[in-house]
C-alpha cells in the first residue's frame, strides 16, 4: 500500500494491491505525481485524490466519508492533519500508520488508524471526535478504498436461512451498487466479502480486490462508480437517527474495515485466515469433534436418551457433546421460556449435573446452547422486566418464534443475564457455549423512549461475551445466529467457530462451505455429517458423501447415532478417524480451490505451509457434462517437488461399485508439482452428489 499524506489532507491511497518491492522516495513522488491526471473545465470532472474519508469539499460529488450535523449545521467537514503521521512497526511486523486531524470552523477531531498485517491483509478505522457546540448526530463514518480500472466485475453474497453465502456477480455498474444490513445482525443474506476483480476472476486467476467490514450490527458495504472515473469500494455501520449523538468531548470508534488483494480469490482468503490464525485468541490446540444433540433429539430430552446418545459418540470418536436447545425450565417447544436460564426441573431433577459427569466419564468435553439475547413473551423475565425489551415508538416489536430481543444496551437487563450466564458456568465444568440468536432486531428502541438500539446492544453482546470468557479462562464460543446468520470478523474477535447453516445437507454444505471459508479457516467453521436424510431439504445422501463433505472444517456430528446401524458407526468412526488423523493439515493447512472446466464439479483441498503434502476433494455436485469429472487439476503443489499421489478411502466407496477403475488410482503415481498443477490427472468414475478424495505427498 502506497500513502500520500500531503497539504495537511487526510490520506489518499495512491496503491493497494501487488507488492511494488522496495520503492525509493523520488519512487514514490513519481508515483504519486502519475496518479494525478488533468482536468478540462472544472476540478470535478476527475477524481485523482481522494482520501480514505472522501469529502466533499475536495471535488467529491460521491457518497462522503463523514455524515453528520449539528441541527443542520457544520454537515460537510474538512480535516486538515493536525501533526505528522505517526508510523510504527508493531511486535508481530503489521505496519501501523494514526493520522490526526480536525475541522476546527465544525468543532470535529479525528484519528484514523491504518494497518497493515505481514499476511497482506489491510484494515482501517476512525474515531471521531466532537470538541465543542451543541451534540454532534454522526449519520454515518464510511471508509473507502480505490479500484483500479481494470476491476469491472463485481461479486459478492446473498442467501437465506439454511442457503447461505450465495455468490452474485456483475458488471462494476456506474453510481452505487450498496448492500445494506438493517436487521441487527449481519445476516444470513450478508454481503459477506465485496470484491472487485478483473472480469472473470476465480479462485486461481484474475486480480481481485475485496472489502468486508468486521461489524455484527447494521452496516452497509457498496462499490461506487462516478462518471469521472473514479471507483471506490466503501463500507461503516448503518446508523438510525440519532443513534449516535456526540456531546463536546464525546467519541465514536467505528468498526474496523477490512481489505484485501489477491491474484485470485484464493490468495484474498489466504490473507484473511493468515490474519486470524495469528490473533491472541485463535485456538491452539486441535479443534475436538463435536457431537451436537439437536437434530438427534430436538426438545425430547431426558438423562436416559442423551447418556445413550453421549456413549455412542464417543464410540464414533467425538471428543465434544453439546446440549442443545430446550434443557431450561419450561423449554419443551420453541415458544416460550427464553431468558430464564435456569436447568429445568422436570426434565432434569438433579439438575445437568449426572450428565455431565456422564460425558467427562467417556473423556468427552461438555458444551450447551444458549440465546443471551432472545426473551419469550412466555418467560418469567418478560413478566417481570417488559421495559427490558426492545420497544420502538411505545409499541413492542412483531414477535418472531414467540420471541423478543432482550436489549443488552440496558444495564440492568445486561447485568440479569449476565449474572444468571456466569452462574451456570460456575455451577458447570461447560468448556463451550453454543450462542444463538434467531430474531431480527429490526425496530429496536431503548424502552421508554424508543431511542434506536441495535449500535449499544452490538457493543454490549461483544462485552458480554468477553466478560464470559474473562471469568471462565478456556471458554470457546461459537457464533450462531439461525445458522450463519452473524459470520463476521467483529464476533471473531471473541469467537472461534462459528455455525455456517442450519442446512447439513451435503449438497447445500459444498457450496456454504466453500465461500464461509472464503472468509474464515477451515478449522473456525462447524461443519457436521448429519442423519441420511437431511432434515432441512429431505435429500437422502449416502454418508460417504455426508461425511466426504464434512471432514473439511471443524467436524462434528448431528445424527441421532442410536438409529443408526452397527455398520454405519462403524464407517463413520472410520471417517472421524481419518479427520483426527488429518486434522493438522484441514485446520491449518493454505485452502485452495480449482477453477475446474464444468461447474458440475467442485474441486478443492487444503495444502500444507511448507507444501509438502495435500488433501483434496472431488465432487459432483450435479452430473457432470462427461461421464466422469474428467482431468483435475490440483492447485498449491510446488512446482519443483515430486509428488506421490493416490485415493484415501475411509469408509465404503459405493461411486466405485460397477465402475471402471483409471489405472494411476491403484497403486498411486509420482509426477513432478507442475505436472498435477498444470496437466492434472483424470479422475475415478464418479456418481452425482457423491465425492472421493486425492492425497498428494513429496516424495524424494
Amino acid at each position: 500500500m502506497v500513502l500520500e499524506l500531503a497539504d495537511g489532507s487526510l490520506p489518499v491511497v495512491r496503491h493497494w494491491g501487488t507488492d511494488l518491492g522496495e520503492l525509493s522516495t523520488d519512487d514514490l513522488s513519481a508515483l504519486t505525481t502519475a496518479g494525478r491526471v488533468a482536468f478540462f473545465d472544472s476540478p470535478f470532472d476527475v477524481a485523482d485524490a481522494v482520501p480514505v474519508l472522501p469529502e466533499h469539499a475536495r471535488a467529491w460529488i460521491g457518497r462522503p466519508g463523514v455524515e453528520g450535523s449539528r441541527a443542520g449545521r457544520h454537515w460537510s467537514p474538512v480535516f486538515r492533519t493536525t501533526g505528522p503521521a505517526l508510523a510504527s512497526t508493531t511486535p508481530d511486523g503489521t505496519q501501523r500508520v494514526v493520522v490526526r486531524a480536525a475541522d476546527v470552523a465544525a468543532y470535529l477531531e479525528i484519528e484514523l488508524e491504518i494497518e497493515l498485517h505481514p499476511g497482506g491483509l489491510l484494515r482501517l478505522r476512525s474515531t471521531l471526535t466532537s470538541t465543542g457546540g451543541e451534540d454532534y448526530v454522526v449519520g454515518a463514518v464510511r471508509h473507502t478504498l480505490p479500484v483500479p480500472e481494470q476491476a469491472d466485475e463485481l461479486l459478492d453474497f446473498t442467501g437465506r436461512h439454511t442457503y447461505e453465502r450465495i455468490p452474485q456477480r456483475q458488471p462494476f455498474p456506474a453510481g452505487v451498487h450498496s448492500r445494506e444490513v438493517r436487521t441487527g445482525r449481519t445476516g444470513l443474506d450478508a454481503v459477506h466479502l465485496l470484491c472487485a476483480g478483473e472480469p472473470g476472476f476465480e479462485a486461481r486467476h484474475g486480480q481481485v480486490w475485496a472489502v468486508h467490514l468486521g461489524w455484527s450490527g447494521n452496516q452497509q458495504t457498496y462499490a461506487e462508480r462516478l462518471h469521472n472515473g473514479a471507483r471506490l469500494l466503501g463500507s461503516g455501520e448503518a446508523l438510525e437517527h440519532g443513534e449516535v449523538r456526540l456531546s463536546p468531548g464525546q467519541s465514536c470508534t467505528t468498526p474496523w474495515m477490512y481489505a484485501a488483494h489477491g491474484t485470485g480469490l484464493d490468495e484474498v482468503t489466504a490473507r484473511f485466515h493468515a490474519w486470524l490464525r495469528s490473533r491472541p485468541h485463535a485456538p491452539t490446540r486441535p479443534r475436538p469433534v463435536t457431537l451436537n444433540t439437536w437434530e438427534a433429539v430436538y426438545f425430547g430430552q431426558s438423562l436416559e436418551r442423551l447418556t445413550e446418545l453421549a456413549d455412542l459418540g464417543a464410540e464414533v470418536g467425538a471428543e465434544r457433546f453439546v446440549l442443545d436447545d430446550g434443557w431450561f425450565d419450561g423449554r419443551r417447544d420453541d415458544t416460550t421460556s427464553l431468558g430464564d436460564w435456569t436447568v429445568s426441573p422436570d426434565v432434569w431433577p438433579d439438575g445437568l449435573g449426572p450428565l455431565i459427569d456422564h460425558v467427562h466419564g467417556l473423556g468427552m468435553e461438555f458444551g450447551l446452547w444458549v440465546e443471551p439475547e432472545m426473551v419469550s413473551q412466555d418467560s418469567d423475565l418478560a413478566r417481570a422486566h417488559p421495559e427490558w425489551l426492545f420497544a420502538a415508538g411505545g409499541r413492542r416489536g412483531l414477535d418472531s418464534r414467540q420471541q423478543q430481543v432482550l436489549d443488552l444496551g440496558h444495564p440492568d437487563a445486561y447485568a440479569h443475564v449476565r449474572d444468571q450466564l456466569l452462574d451456570l458456568l460456575r455451577t458447570h465444568e461447560i468448556a463451550y457455549l453454543k450462542w444463538d440468536h434467531n430474531r431480527y432486531l429490526n425496530d429496536a428502541g431503548h424502552a421508554p423512549g424508543g431511542e434506536a438500539g441495535v449500535r449499544a446492544h452490538t457493543l454490549a453482546a461483544y462485552r458480554l461475551m468477553d466478560e464470559l470468557v474473562a471469568a471462565q479462562p478456556g471458554l470457546e464460543i461459537e457464533s450462531c445466529a439461525g445458522g450463519g446468520g452473524r459470520v463476521d470478523l467483529g464476533v471473531m474477535e471473541r469467537c472461534v467457530r462459528v455455525w455456517a447453516s442450519d442446512c447439513i445437507d451435503p449438497l447445500e454444505r459444498q457450496q456454504i462451505q466453500r465461500w464461509t471459508m472464503a472468509l474464515l479457516p477451515p478449522g473456525w467453521v462447524g461443519t457436521h455429517v448429519g442423519s441420511p436424510r437431511a432434515h432441512t431439504t429431505g435429500r437422502r445422501h449416502d454418508l460417504s458423501f455426508r461425511a466426504g463433505t464434512a471432514i473439511w472444517g471443524h467436524l462434528g456430528i448431528e445424527w441421532d447415532l442410536t438409529s443408526a446401524s452397527p455398520e454405519e458407526r462403524e464407517e463413520l468412526a472410520s471417517w472421524v478417524a481419518f479427520h483426527k488423523a488429518h486434522r493438522a493439515l484441514l485446520h491449518e493447512g493454505v485452502v485452495v480451490n480449482g477453477d475446474h472446466h464444468d461447474e458440475a464439479v467442485r474441486v478443492h483441498g487444503v495444502v500444507s505451509p511448507d507444501r509438502d503434502r495435500a488433501l483434496y476433494s472431488v465432487a459432483a455436485v450435479a452430473r457432470p457434462h462427461t461421464t466422469g469429472p474428467g482431468r483435475v487439476r490440483l492447485p498449491g503443489l510446488d512446482p519443483a517437488r515430486r509428488y506421490r499421489v493416490g485415493v484415501p478411502s475411509p469408509g465404503a466407496t459405493p461411486v466405485l461399485e460397477g465402475r471402471g477403475v483409471v489405472p494411476w488410482t491403484r497403486e498411486g503415481l509420482v509426477l513432478p508439482g507442475v505436472v498435477l498443477t498444470e496437466v492434472g490427472l483424470p479422475m475415478l468414475p464418479l456418481l452425482p452428489e457423491h465425492s472421493h478424495l486425492i492425497s498428494a505427498e513429496e516424495t524424494r
